[in-house]
């Protein structure tokens, strides 16, 4: 897989992305497999997983300020 950005070669990795998903809430899912280019620290989601992460973020409670979720796959 090459990197929509600069070209670069993605490589399979895990890291903890953080999403916003309230005025003032945010979640962090924690080990999430992601695609990371190799020169410019892009990332890219493959679809199953970006399914995973909408069901997880559907799932929060938006009242908490911050919430930590391990990503299980």
């Amino acid at each position: 897989m090459r990197c929509v950005v600069c070209g670069s070669e993605m490589v399979e990795t895990r890291t903890d992305l953080p999403f916003k998903v309230g005025p003032s809430s945010i979640v962090i899912i924690k080990g999430l497999p992601v695609h990371s280019c190799t020169r410019c620290q892009e990332f890219a989601l493959d679809d199953p997983v970006m399914e995973k992460v909408d069901k997880i973020l559907g799932s929060v409670d938006e009242s908490m300020e911050l919430e930590v979720v391990h990503f299980a796959a």
